[in-house]
């Protein structure tokens, strides 16, 4: 649709507009620009989506602390595989997984020891498993890496693939 300035615009609004000046002839040709009806912005409101509340529930697991001297030693002592996520506190991916892996934890609690390693705290961990992508995810079996994958997974994903990964001898 093809618009002819002209016709948009009187005459009296050109020289009445405070943009006007007889030093920029411009400035008041777009100061009395006036547009058709059709193409005018119109006001936006401010309109909130509602939604109704749902009622949020958390999923207790109950943890045991333990203290080892070493990541080593914790990998040696446990009595069942040892799953590790090496997250840091401002990964994206990393934080959207904690609801995940407490889901995780509790499915699989007589099969697995969940533990989370903070890649930021302990580098030098990190370091020794070649952390590059976060998060990583470890799974180890007396006390040696079984299985590494990267990156976000759904529970029932996560789940699955450690339980294949379980089934493996």
């Amino acid at each position: 649709m093809a618009i002819s300035v002209s016709a948009a615009v009187p005459r009296t609004v050109a020289k009445t507009s405070p943009f006007s000046s007889s030093t920029n002839p411009k400035r008041s040709h777009f100061a009395s620009l006036q547009l058709p009806n059709e193409l005018r912005i119109s006001r936006i409101e401010n309109r909130c989506l509602k939604s109704k509340r749902r009622p949020r529930t958390l999923t207790t697991v109950a943890s045991k602390k333990q203290t080892f001297s070493t990541f080593d030693e914790l990998l040696e002592k446990s009595e069942k595989p040892v799953f590790v996520d090496f997250y840091a506190t401002w990964c994206g991916p990393c934080q959207f997984m904690v609801p995940i892996l407490e889901q995780v934890s509790a499915s699989l609690i007589d099969k697995i020891q969940v533990v989370k390693i903070d890649t930021e705290k302990y580098p030098a961990i990190a370091n020794k498993y070649n952390i590059e992508a976060l998060p990583t995810f470890i799974l180890f079996k007396d006390g040696k890496p079984f299985d590494r994958f990267e990156g976000a997974l759904a529970a029932d994903q996560l789940i699955q693939r450690i339980e294949a990964s379980l089934q493996k001898q």
